[in-house]
Formats: structure tokens, sequence, C-alpha cells
């Protein structure tokens, strides 16, 4: 994202937080995340260093669970356009763009 981002200023990048049952402290990590609403956190998390134990309740990150499953997302990363098309799995940055400019 961060190569996409330095090659195209006009675009945005909404981070869902959907962790896999397969990674057993991802769902944890992930209320973190979305409790603590920082960019920082993310970062951490993302680099693989500890994060502190959510500070809130919320439902998001299994309303997010929820909602994967009903578009019929099932890894990660999967990118969702603006169309609503759908597109699963890693992409290099200039993939991404093309991607984006045939939108």
């Amino acid at each position: 994202m961060k190569k996409v981002i330095e090659k195209m200023k006009d675009i945005a990048f909404y981070i869902i937080m959907y962790p896999l049952p397969m990674h057993k402290e991802a769902y944890e990590k992930s209320k973190t995340i979305v409790c603590e609403k920082s960019l920082a956190v993310l970062e951490d998390a993302l680099d693989k260093k500890p994060l502190p134990k959510a500070k809130c309740e919320t439902t998001v990150v299994d309303d997010n669970i929820k909602l994967a499953e009903k578009l019929g997302i099932s890894g990660t990363p999967a990118i969702i356009l603006p169309d609503g098309v759908i597109i699963p799995g890693y992409r290099e940055a200039d993939a991404l763009i093309n991607l984006i400019d045939k939108k």
C-alpha cells in the first residue's frame, strides 16, 4: 500500500481487520488495533511487535468476519475496488495501480 500511495496521491485504502482462524493471536490483535484507532499500533502489528490487550469492548472484528463470509472472502489480503470487484491475494504495487487505473 505504501508504494501505491507514493505513486498515487489521490487514493485511499481502508483497512478492515479480518483475522484468519489459523493465526491464533490475530483476533485479539485485531481488537486492539480497532480499539486504539492508531496507525502506529497497526504498524507494530505488521512488524510483529507485541501489542497490548484491547482496552475496549467491540463487535467490529466479529462484524467484519461475518461480512467477509457474506462476500465470500476467505483469505487475506483481499482488495475490494470501488465498483465492488474483489481481488484476492497480494499484488505488487505496479500491478495494483494498473488494476485501479483500468476501473
